[in-house]
């Protein structure tokens, strides 16, 4: 697995450890869908300032978010084989992951995981936007999350 990782901000440092992380989660949720880890996904930390003009621009919608995914798969190609080694995009914001990792109560290690195992679904094709869909994905990450230990305890 190859992460094009591109640091956009200045609010957090991004250490080896932390990176490490985000790379174990991302090639987590590869296995836990059965697929290998020869795949690239390109990440980007940035500030509520970009993430919102990001947020304006691809989702209409005029204020910060905490992440954007950026998948190369259309909802038709879901679940098959990639053509492409790459899976796509996902950009976070470190301002907006540290204001909701102190909202409910755990690190800004374990937002950002979380955040990361989010998008990353994301990229695999899954949704939330039907209750049967979001029941779905917010099971999945919740379960891989909590087999790498990574809980709202750290």
């Amino acid at each position: 697995m190859e992460i094009i990782f591109d640091n956009r901000q200045d609010f957090l440092k991004v250490d080896k450890k932390l990176f490490e992380k985000i790379e174990s989660v991302m090639e987590a949720c590869l296995m836990y869908e059965g697929y290998e880890d020869d795949y690239d996904v390109s990440l980007s930390f940035v500030n509520n300032n970009e993430i919102r003009e990001l947020n304006k621009n691809f989702r209409g919608i005029d204020k910060a978010t905490d992440v954007l995914s950026f998948p190369l798969l259309t909802e038709d190609d879901s679940h098959v084989e990639f053509e492409e080694y790459s899976l796509g995009d996902i950009v976070i914001s470190t301002e907006k992951a540290q204001e909701q990792a102190e909202e409910f109560g755990h690190s800004l290690e374990r937002e950002i995981c979380f955040l990361v195992c989010h998008s990353m679904f994301h990229l695999l094709g899954y949704d939330h936007m039907e209750e049967e869909e979001a029941i779905e994905m917010h099971g999945k990450e919740r379960d891989l999350l909590n087999r790498l230990g990574i809980t709202r305890d750290i």
